[in-house]
This record gives C-alpha cells, sequence and structure tokens, in this order.
C-alpha cells in the first residue's frame, strides 16, 4: 500500500507532463468551451481524467503513488499561478486574454467566429443583461473565464443620476 512500484522522480516527470499537455489541450480549447460547459465536455473531462490517472503513475496502483501525483498536481498549480502573477505576459499565454464582440454597437464578426461564440449566444447574453440587442451596446466582451461582460451604451441608458453627497466626519 506504501510501497512504490515505480521510483518517486518517475510519477513526478509523467504527472508533470500530463499536467502540461492537459493544460495547453484546455488552453486550446478556447475560452467559450470553458465558459459553456455541456455535459458532453463534462463527460469528456471525466475520461480525460480517467485516461491520464495511469499515464502519471504508470503500473504504480498504491496509495503513496496517487499521493505523489496529488501533490505535484497541487505544486505545480501553485507555482503556475505564483509565476502569473510576477509575470503578466504568462498570464496570457496560459489564459489568454479577453476578445471584444460587440464594440459601438456593431458585432465583431472575426472575433466570434475565432471565438466559436455564435449571433444566438451572444443575443442571449445581451438579454440576460437587459438589452433587446446589440444597437444598445457600447461593448461586449468574451471574459478569459467564458464569461460575456456587456457595457451599455450610456447614450441608450436612461437611468436618474442623484448626485452624491460627501459626508463629514
Amino acid at each position: 500500500m506504501l510501497n512504490l512500484a515505480i521510483p518517486a522522480w518517475d510519477i513526478v516527470l509523467r504527472t508533470a507532463a500530463i499536467y502540461a499537455v492537459i493544460l495547453i489541450g484546455l488552453r486550446l480549447a478556447g475560452k467559450r468551451e470553458m465558459g459553456q460547459m455541456t455535459v458532453f465536455d463534462l463527460v469528456v473531462l471525466l475520461l480525460i481524467a480517467n485516461a491520464v490517472q495511469n499515464a502519471m503513475v504508470g503500473p504504480d496502483t498504491s496509495l503513496l503513488g496517487g499521493v505523489l501525483a496529488a501533490l505535484v498536481l497541487f505544486i505545480l498549480n501553485a507555482v503556475l499561478a505564483r509565476l502569473q502573477l510576477r509575470w503578466p505576459r504568462l498570464q496570457r499565454v496560459v489564459e489568454g486574454s479577453p476578445t471584444v464582440l460587440i464594440l459601438h454597437g456593431e458585432m465583431q464578426a472575426g472575433n466570434m467566429r475565432r471565438e466559436g461564440v455564435d449571433e444566438a449566444t451572444l443575443k442571449a447574453a445581451l438579454r440576460e443583461h437587459g438589452l433587446a440587442d446589440e444597437t444598445g451596446v457600447e461593448m461586449a466582451i468574451l471574459e478569459t473565464d467564458g464569461s460575456i461582460s456587456v457595457v451599455p451604451d450610456s447614450a441608450q441608458t436612461h437611468h436618474i443620476r442623484h448626485p452624491v453627497k460627501y459626508l463629514k466626519r
């Protein structure tokens, strides 16, 4: 149960390689895929997890081998998170950058196509933000987490603005 069938360094290297491959694969899947995960996406993720388990620990089925693989994943994830804070360019490579989908009321077809966002999905996001169509939108952005942020056109919003009073203490 606690004896490794293969050397610990082998499990560490295998796990690091699988981490890199899965990270790259998920990054290539795109922002929209991660933000709008379907049942089929969940099935694929579960099957990938099962498929790569043997690649990480090889013939080792010991408790220690599994714990070692899990520790390596946690450590790699923590190191990558800290490196992203230190080097913003690495963060853009790993997580991507936001993409403008609507600008000044006009859909950006090239950006939508590149990100795999169709018009129906974008219009649904606009309705979720209380807008009937893209003409009332200054900007809509596909965020790195797959969500769509919408900035209404200030000329089209009819909010009553109340003056802000500052209180002295």
